[in-house]
């Protein structure tokens, strides 16, 4: 089961579920207190909840072809970094100054968190992200991305893309706002699969594919496996000494790096596709 915002023709917005890839429109006049997706995802039994507030007086329409939202309503999207290996290297091959505290982070008890976007700034799928005018070396990030309820719980996941400024970062490790928090730097989306409703993580892949113009630039693949720490030890580090009055969307970190000579370009495509989600694609400019 899949939860989502769409755009009608009209230009009105609904809250939609998606299941056997088919939408329906959910009615968010029938419960009182319920009146965002968010209220839907936090609440103890979303699944439940869904199935009173379905039209089913109304004809679903295929779940293809929609215009989707980012599924966020007042939620702030943090991150998480250097939580796969392959990231790790990477960062230590950008800022070799700096290589040991990377190797560093990467073992130790805390991780890397850092605030990614807040809900105004988030990308809707299908519209650009951007390489910043300062940058000459700028990647997608393909993450996992938890959905986090007030209490802390795990609700859903949906995909992020966190787009990063390497030669920033790589020039000094204090720039890392700066790299990664910018104008159109994260979108996710388009929709989000509940936790029930996920394959076991351990087998599910990422995978990200980058068009230029009719040609392939890059692709690359990972699985979740390779996450070096769990989603819940990344939920409970978020929640110390901090709340989430709305809850919160935290991305998981990367294991997918293009090689160093490569960097995005205006007029890339950015497709990235998490097994049991779907695809967030998003042009660049």
């Amino acid at each position: 089961m899949q939860f989502g915002k769409v755009r009608r023709p009209d230009g009105t917005v609904g809250v939609v579920l998606v299941e056997n890839g088919h939408l329906f429109d959910l009615v968010m006049t029938r419960k009182p207190g319920v009146t965002t997706l968010a209220d839907i995802l936090h609440s103890p039994d979303p699944a439940r909840l869904a199935r009173e507030l379905v039209d089913f007086a109304a004809t679903s329409i295929p779940a293809a072809g929609q215009t989707y939202l980012a599924p966020v309503d007042r939620q702030e999207v943090w991150a998480a970094g250097v939580t796969y290996k392959r990231s790790k290297v990477a960062r230590e091959e950008e800022s070799k100054g700096a290589a040991q505290f990377y190797d560093k982070v990467y073992s130790a008890p805390r991780p890397e968190l850092f605030l990614k976007a807040t809900p105004a700034r988030v990308v809707h799928p299908g519209d650009p992200v951007k390489v910043r005018a300062d940058s000459t070396w700028s990647v997608p990030e393909p993450e996992l991305a938890l959905v986090v309820s007030p209490d802390l719980r795990i609700v859903g996941y949906t995909v992020g893309n966190d787009m990063s400024a390497r030669d920033i970062e790589g020039e000094n490790p204090l720039y890392l706002p700066q790299a990664k928090i910018y104008k159109q730097s994260c979108s996710v989306g388009p929709l989000v699969t509940l936790a029930k409703a996920m394959p076991p993580l351990a087998g599910v892949e990422i995978k990200l594919a980058i068009r230029r113009g009719d040609a392939v630039a890059f692709e690359g693949t990972t699985t979740l496996a390779q996450l070096s720490r769990t989603p819940e030890s990344l939920v409970e580090w978020l929640g110390k000494e901090n709340e989430f009055p709305t809850g919160a969307l935290l991305l998981t970190g990367t294991g997918i790096v293009p090689p160093d000579e490569f960097t995005l370009k205006p007029g890339d495509a950015v497709a990235i596709t998490i097994g049991g989600i779907g695809t967030l694609a998003n042009p660049v400019v």
